[in-house]
């Protein structure tokens, strides 16, 4: 029952993994789990903070890049606002004198919408094929989930307008229908935690019939602290369909608890098989 031999890439199990026949529901992050429309983000966002951060006495740009890297990676998956106001914080701890980190975020959204702009206009004119910007073998994963009638979930920390708009480019909305959510203006009326607890209320199941996929911390976290099943993807998002993990997402996410462990999707049908107990 456990056997992974039949894995064509790699897959890390946790010492705990046990095969859950009874999940019912399955949670998707988006961006790096799913989407690639971002991909390269960090590299938009790292240089922000090391331009905005005061700098130390004898401290180096690539020390302050090495700070700004781990703080921002450690909020991984929770709203975009969260790391503008850790920014804000380290600024203020350097003697700084901090700005508002909605205008943070502004400034960090425009500067990545530079970067990522010809990835949704190829999509739209049809130049880039939606399944190009998914991480590799999602679309079956998405397809099987979908056959064995589980109902499928998606929460991002990406603002919501955005989450719907590049969801409808790389044509997964009808795999979730109305169940895509991402961050909101007033970002406390939002975060991975709340969906969570939202899907078990109104289904009126247990932790344990939940089944999450993510590469950053906090949807990973949320789903074991009700007892679901949590697939860490350390997707190589620069090198999709490599299948190398990200060792940063592998090592970090094992830490907080993640029962699998996958690069991409390309075990998809032998990954349910093992999940399910089959």
């Amino acid at each position: 029952m456990m056997d992974t031999a039949v894995f064509t890439g790699r897959i890390e199990l946790a010492p705990g993994f046990a095969p859950r026949p009874g999940i019912s529901h399955v949670l998707f992050d988006f961006d790096g789990t799913l989407s690639l429309i971002r991909q390269g983000w960090p590299e938009v966002m790292v240089p922000l903070f090391a331009e905005l951060l005061p700098p130390l006495p004898g401290e180096t740009e690539e020390d302050r890049r090495r700070l700004a890297f781990e703080d921002i990676m450690r909020l991984n998956g929770k709203q975009t606002i969260y790391q503008m106001i850790q920014l804000a914080e380290r600024i203020r701890e350097r003697g700084g004198t901090p700005g508002d980190p909605l205008e943070y975020k502004r400034e960090y959204l425009r500067r990545l919408d530079a970067r990522i702009a010809h990835r949704k206009d190829g999509l739209r004119r049809g130049t880039i094929r939606p399944d190009d910007l998914l991480v590799y073998g999602a679309r079956a994963l998405l397809e099987e989930l979908t056959r064995r009638g589980l109902r499928l979930y998606l929460a991002s920390g990406t603002d919501e307008v955005y989450v719907r708009e590049e969801a409808e480019l790389l044509d997964l909305t009808r795999y979730f229908g109305p169940h895509l959510y991402g961050a909101l203006d007033n970002y406390k009326q939002f975060s991975k935690k709340l969906v969570i607890e939202r899907i078990l209320r109104e289904n009126a199941i247990p932790g344990a019939a939940l089944l999450a996929f993510g590469d950053g911390y906090v949807e990973i976290q949320n789903t074991k602290e009700v007892g679901g099943l949590a697939v860490a993807v350390a997707s190589d998002e620069a090198h999709n369909g490599s299948g190398r993990m990200d060792e940063w997402k592998r090592q970090r996410l094992l830490g907080v608890g993640a029962d699998v462990v996958i690069p991409d999707y390309r075990d998809a049908l032998p990954l349910l098989r093992l999940i399910f107990g089959e």
